[in-house]
């Protein structure tokens, strides 16, 4: 099994932090974000090499980043050749492109670069083991008004996916999707298939898993625990608050 950290976006939300600097570098409890998610992949027998995509503005920072991290696994710096926000291939283009630049035919653990939580991935792998179909990370928001930020799931029998809605306006769960999946080597034509037909709805995964969910059956896990979507900086400053008073949260 291939892992993917998907680290390509330009986060503009987080300006002026990302405007030279990537995301998944900025620092949480004195060590970068994306540190925390090798840790967890690190953990996992059933992953043979992390590919971290990344841009073309952004690669030298993670040469860098890869050249001082002490790792026993493999990890591949994918350029998706993007060099600015308005050129992104956004989430699902990413996952395109490095599937067929590395020719991939393993079953792949996507996860975003920005997501910090301390939910065990080798349980999230077990469920996936005894369903062998795509599988998404979901997590209790508890908060209504955040949910709308979201995809807002509805799981139903076996915790099959039964509804998906991208940021609605009026959710009724608070159960969101997080950026991590599972795809079965056998569905990953499924990513190219979605971009022929859907040229425009490339960043949010929402969408994808949307419409993947009607083609074929995907379920979801829900993770206990805290989870941070690092996505401006309202959510930086509490992700580095929490670590700040509990370093070691995340074991």
């Amino acid at each position: 099994m291939k892992a993917l950290i998907l680290a390509a976006g330009y986060a503009t939300r987080l300006y002026p932090l990302t405007k030279e600097y990537p995301k998944p570098l900025l620092k949480v409890g004195k060590r970068p974000i994306i540190n925390y998610i090798v840790d967890k992949l690190e953990a996992l027998d059933d992953i043979d090499e992390i590919l971290v995509v990344t841009n073309s503005k952004f690669i030298p920072q993670f040469k860098k980043w890869r050249s001082h991290l002490q790792t026993k696994k493999h990890i591949s710096l994918v350029d998706d050749l993007t060099k600015s926000h308005s050129d992104r291939r956004g989430a699902i283009g990413d996952m395109n492109f490095v599937i067929n630049k590395k020719r991939l035919k393993d079953d792949l653990l996507v996860i975003g670069g920005d997501n910090l939580f301390n939910g065990d991935l080798k349980e999230f792998l077990s469920f996936v083991k005894g369903n062998p179909s795509p599988v998404i990370g979901a997590y209790n928001i508890k908060d209504i008004r955040q949910a709308k930020k979201y995809g807002v799931i509805k799981l139903g029998a076996k915790f099959k996916l039964i509804d998906f809605k991208e940021k609605p306006e009026n959710p009724e769960s608070t159960l969101i999707a997080m950026c991590l999946y599972y795809f079965p080597k056998g569905k990953l034509r499924l990513i190219k298939e979605y971009l022929n037909i859907n040229t425009d709805k490339h960043d949010a995964t929402g969408f994808y898993i949307d419409w993947l969910r009607k083609k074929v059956p995907v379920y979801g896990f829900v993770f206990d625990g805290f989870w941070y979507d690092i996505g401006d900086h309202k959510f930086y400053q509490e992700a580095k608050q929490r670590f700040q008073m509990k370093p070691r949260l995340m074991e």
